[in-house]
């Protein structure tokens, strides 16, 4: 599929551009061009023999030309002329002695230089997806539900930045690398979970977010295979994008963990996440990553929702809270309690909890309130509990799911 190959091959041609002429900006505008140069081109002449030369060609050319169009504008005549392109490709070429076509993967140091620390989350997510993912614009405003011209300038601004910081194409200094490698992982992590659970919209899901989060995570892990989280991080996205196909019903609505029918759960994945698992605990440091990943590893070892073994869970989530607490971390561990020592001693301390800002008209609060006052027998309550937290969320699927467990009590 020329898509597919497309998005592939996209960080392997901006990687070698921009190690080369340098100005990340710039360089991504010439690959961008080159792609669609390729999107109208092949599919009616064929994919040429040598589709990663072909790319890096066309974009080497284009490249050149912006850089003799900014020394003109500049009055360095000299130093255009001595600039002389390369030769036209067409997609019966095979151009193997252009320098760049040398087999240099910069997926990586790509991959760190759009997560550089002088860029937001949300710049940082954009620029990730459109660079070294290969999305659209376009695409990457679709599957974030925000006008196509946002994500433009957020993309223009990132690659301004970087310009402005003055950042080279190269990894990070030993001393910056554990820092940068974790603001990677971090927006693989937002990436996913964007993916798996929309924060609105009409959709549970959207599926090409989570599936290129996996993609890049895979391919970050063939080139660190030693990073104890960057495997578990694939290990967790697997583990969790496994139940996906059981977590709506035929309608689109929503399925929680407990009722969901786990012989729909995407097998392959449970298998190479859990061996993921197993693998990284014995032979890395522990990590946030590697203990969500062993949680879902434990749901996915029970057949049946009341197998589960929620006391090694609640142990989990303990230590998770320890390496790296959160809102979300505390909100699960109490549910979790719950599950253990009983609804009554999982209320207790989601009131402690609740008094958290980072909680504040949450839905996920009332949410999980509704859900143990519904253990504890407490229907009125959950009730309410049920609709104010269907009030308080944007996705539409957790609106239906919540109003729906109201009315059915």
């Amino acid at each position: 599929m020329i898509e597919q190959l497309l998005r592939e091959l996209a960080p392997q041609i901006l990687g070698p551009l921009v190690r080369r002429y340098g100005g990340f900006d710039t360089c991504e505008d010439a690959v961008q061009e080159a792609l669609l140069a390729a999107a109208l081109q092949w599919p009616a002449d064929g994919v040429p023999d040598n589709p990663k030369g072909w790319l890096i060609t066309v974009a080497s050319r284009r490249r050149i030309e912006m850089l003799r169009s900014e020394v003109a504008r500049q009055r360095r005549e000299e130093t255009v002329a001595a600039l002389e392109p390369p030769a036209p490709a067409s997609s019966s070429a095979s151009p193997s002695s252009e320098p760049l076509t040398a087999a240099v993967d910069d997926s990586l140091t790509l991959l760190f230089l759009c997560c550089h620390p002088s860029l937001t989350p949300p710049s940082q997510v954009a620029l990730t997806l459109r660079a070294v993912g290969g999305l659209t614009t376009g695409e990457i405003a679709r599957g974030f539900l925000v006008p196509e011209s946002t994500i433009g300038q957020r993309i223009s601004r990132a690659k301004a930045k970087i310009k402005a910081s003055g950042a080279e194409f190269r990894l990070p200094p030993r001393e910056e690398l554990a820092d940068r490698l974790a603001a990677v992982l971090h927006v693989l992590y937002l990436i996913f979970n964007e993916g798996y659970t929309a924060s609105s919209g009409e959709s549970l899901h959207r599926a090409e977010l989570s599936a290129e989060a996996i993609r890049l995570t895979r391919q970050l892990h063939e080139q660190l295979p030693d990073e104890g989280e960057v495997a578990g991080l694939l290990a967790l996205m697997l583990l969790t994008d496994a139940r996906r196909p059981a977590r709506t019903s035929p309608d689109g609505a929503l399925i929680p963990l407990p009722e969901q029918d786990r012989s729909l759960w995407t097998a392959p994945f449970i298998a190479e996440g859990t061996e993921l698992v197993e693998t990284t605990l014995r032979t890395a440091p522990v990590g946030p990553y590697q203990l969500q990943a062993a949680i879902a590893a434990v749901h996915a070892e029970a057949a049946r929702a009341e197998d589960t073994d929620w006391r090694q869970i609640l142990v989990l989530y303990e230590l998770l809270e320890t390496l790296a607490p959160g809102p979300m971390v505390t909100l699960n561990r109490i549910v979790a309690v719950a599950m253990v020592h009983g609804p009554q001693a999982g209320l207790e301390r989601l009131e402690s909890a609740a008094a958290d800002p980072a909680l504040k008209d949450h839905h996920r609060v009332e949410a999980v309130r509704a859900h143990l006052l519904e253990l504890a027998g407490d229907l009125t309550a959950a009730r309410e509990a049920y609709r104010l937290a269907a009030q308080l969320t944007l996705s539409l699927p957790e609106q239906r799911y919540l109003t729906t467990r109201a009315d059915s009590l």
